[in-house]
């Protein structure tokens, strides 16, 4: 049985295509805005939340907030609304895939690699703590990258708006539980400093391949960061300069005061670490297989059959499209410098061990 929103129409303007992934308390769609004829990505929320007045308040406080954010590093929101009971988020299009898919097709990635995802990264941040919004929910799956090289960080906003739900079960309050802060798992209070830590942890994660904690259950890796400090990247794998593994135990200190104040502060040691190391610029690659891809291989597929019925999918085209979706896992500033450094080319590779599958 098909989705039923695909090719619902929302708010009389945005044309709902096809399924790009789906989460515990969303589903993100490929669309069109066909009021300006232009690709949109609409995120539905599920329906419960359509009723509960707590959370649309929150909803359209933060899509508000956030619409007025510009920054290169930043998944533009256009619109939110409700639409077929079900609240829904306009956004840009990224035809691309998410750091999470990216470091699975690649493992390891060598600092270079690593810094050219942080600059934009903590740029869009750093736009957002400027004007007092907190993220939240720092992780891979937030961070997408464009076939053109972008890196861009979406869903702000949205934790706050579901938190202000109450009802929200505990596994979806702790499905990132791996990125959380200990203030974040202590008593729900969030900051700049928080979405520090997450991002002391994203780094932890691509210098590595995986998170420092593991557990049993979600509840068991938020709780461990209250009582462990976050390791070294470097005894995890080699290859990993110094001044990385300080990087890392900076961001994540579980006292926030012990933290950089904010991604602004965090972003200007990353620019005095790729000064020291004179890493190169880097073009970071979208992963070749991700979700959105498939989508759009999907979506082209089903365009030409309505086109010319007659004709059906190419055998490629059709392994594609029946492949669907992927869902997303269940766990899981010195803006000139970091605009310059992206924009040079990268010729050298990375360290042996740190980034062995990485140019």
């Amino acid at each position: 049985m098909g989705d039923p929103l695909e090719g619902t129409l929302l708010d009389g303007r945005y044309l709902v295509e096809c399924e790009i992934a789906s989460g515990g308390t969303s589903t993100v769609y490929r669309g069109v805005d066909v009021r300006l004829d232009r690709p949109v990505a609409v995120k539905v929320m599920d329906a419960r939340y359509a009723g509960d007045e707590q959370f649309l308040t929150r909803f359209r406080l933060e899509a508000r907030t956030v619409a007025r954010l510009k920054d290169p590093g930043l998944v533009a929101v256009y619109d939110q609304g409700i639409g077929a009971r079900h609240p829904f988020l306009v956004m840009e299009l990224i035809e691309g895939g998410t750091l999470r898919e990216l470091l699975a097709e690649r493992g390891p990635m060598p600092p270079h690699a690593v810094a050219a995802v942080l600059h934009p990264v903590l740029g869009g941040l750093a736009a957002a703590h400027r004007a007092g919004l907190v993220h939240r929910d720092v992780k891979p799956e937030n961070v997408l990258i464009s076939d053109e090289g972008e890196v861009k960080i979406a869903d702000f906003g949205l934790v706050r708006a579901v938190a202000a739900a109450g009802i929200t079960s505990t596994s979806v309050i702790l499905g990132t539980a791996a990125y959380l802060s200990p203030e974040q798992v202590r008593d729900g209070n969030a900051g700049p400093r928080s979405d520090v830590y997450s991002v002391g942890i994203l780094t932890y994660e691509m210098l590595t391949g995986h998170t420092p904690f593991t557990g049993d259950s979600a509840l068991s890796i938020a709780y461990r960061r209250l009582e462990a400090d976050v390791p070294p990247p470097s005894a995890a794998i080699d290859g990993v300069p110094p001044q990385f593994d300080a990087f890392v135990a900076r961001a994540t200190a579980r006292d926030p005061g012990d933290r950089y104040a904010d991604a602004i502060d965090m972003g200007a040691e990353l620019d005095a670490i790729a000064d020291e190391l004179q890493l190169p610029g880097f073009r970071v690659p979208a992963p070749r297989n991700s979700a959105q891809h498939r989508s759009a291989v999907l979506h082209q597929t089903r365009t030409t059959e309505r086109r010319d019925p007659g004709t059906g999918p190419s055998p490629r085209g059709s392994r594609a499209a029946r492949a669907g979706p992927s869902r997303s896992p269940a766990t899981n500033t010195g803006r000139s410098q970091a605009n310059s450094r992206a924009s040079r080319s990268a010729s050298s590779s990375g360290p042996a061990s740190a980034g062995g599958a990485w140019c």
